[in-house]
């Protein structure tokens, strides 16, 4: 579903919109499990795989909760049941002093990375770090003043919009652009960790992109990757897929990830989607030229002899087309032919003659 009805954005040199090829991100969320290596290869694994980018989340737990054990500040049930969100995210954060690291390696293995922030603080710091771009986490689509803040670094903007009714999502893009975030897509997004297909209702994404008029992703948190595959039909201009070295390695996030060998099934996948999509055009395409001959057409199955009259025993529609198109039958019936014509012998107007 091609369109120039939204405005698309550029991050880091890539031009992102309904007519470009989807624009992959891998986010590396906790799945580097508390190891240093583990991110630094996820980030090789994703550049590899075909990722356009590998997405951060900058936070502490100091920075996103507070260290309460109040009811409130307990997970029940899903994945996390029981966890105090201060343990969880403790345990789940990327240190914020391997951030130069991550940002040097990504550059080194020509893969561009960027980050959600989660309040300020975090997004001086990768300011700092020269950031391409910011992603606005779904649970902070509400913070109306974080998203000013990031808006005003002038830098392109994804918000995703996990929970969020349509004023709300409007509520974001209005503090975006009030902010000075001139490059804004937002995410469709089901917040369920993981969630099913059947909550996407993929037929948001055209209606988002009419309502809201900036171009339109998926974060998909389903199992596999046939909701984001067909999300590309629907207008999609990214998607953004969690990404880990092994689904069982037991951190937060792993279980409901894509390995490499998905992550890269997923690239393929998705660009060939949209590259199928291509635009509307009822001719020929060039694949089929060299069999339109194999087109039904019309052919003698008797022979006859010059000045004979055409009866429906004496012609057939079969394969191949060198005759004339079946829909001039009607015509030949009760016409002669001008010359002697053989079994197997195209029809064509040169052996056509008057009617009899």
């Amino acid at each position: 579903m091609k369109s120039n009805s939204v405005t698309p954005l550029n991050i880091a040199g890539s031009p992102i919109g309904p007519d470009c090829p989807p624009y992959v991100i891998a986010e590396l969320s906790a799945n580097h499990n508390g190891s240093l290596d583990a991110a630094l290869r996820l980030i090789d694994a994703a550049r590899a795989a075909g990722a356009d980018a590998i997405k951060l989340q900058t936070y502490t737990p100091d920075t996103i909760t507070l260290d309460c054990d109040g009811d409130e500040f307990t997970i029940k049930g899903g994945l996390w049941d029981g966890r105090r969100l201060y343990d969880l995210y403790r345990d789940a954060h990327t240190p914020w002093d391997w951030h130069p690291q991550l940002f040097a390696h990504a550059r080194q293995a020509g893969i561009t990375l960027f980050s959600s922030p989660f309040d300020p603080t975090a997004v001086d710091l990768l300011e700092d770090l020269g950031a391409p771009a910011y992603k606005i986490a779904s649970f902070e689509a509400v913070d109306l003043p974080l998203i000013r803040y990031v808006a005003s670094t002038k830098k392109p903007m994804i918000i995703s919009t996990g929970m969020a009714d349509a004023d709300e999502i409007a509520e974001a893009i209005q503090a975006a652009r009030d902010g000075g975030c001139n490059e804004l897509a937002i995410l469709h997004c089901v917040s369920g960790y993981p969630a099913s297909p059947a909550e996407y209702n993929l037929r948001l994404i055209p209606d988002m992109m009419t309502r809201f008029g900036v171009v339109t992703g998926l974060s998909d948190h389903t199992l596999d990757n046939a909701t984001a595959v067909a999300s590309v039909a629907l207008g999609a201009a990214i998607i953004e897929k969690h990404f880990t070295l092994d689904r069982r390695g037991g951190g937060p996030d792993d279980s409901f990830s894509l390995e490499p060998a998905e992550l890269q099934a997923l690239c393929r996948d998705a660009r060939t989607a949209w590259e199928a999509l291509g635009k509307v055009d009822y001719g020929r395409q060039p694949s089929e030229k060299a069999n339109v001959q194999f087109r039904r057409s019309l052919y003698f199955v008797d022979d006859l002899a010059a000045g004979d009259t055409i009866t429906d025993r004496h012609v057939r529609s079969v394969r191949p087309g060198f005759g004339l198109p079946p829909k001039h039958l009607p015509e030949l019936l009760g016409r002669t032919v001008r010359e002697n014509v053989r079994r197997g012998q195209p029809v064509t107007e040169m052996v056509l003659g008057e009617r009899a």
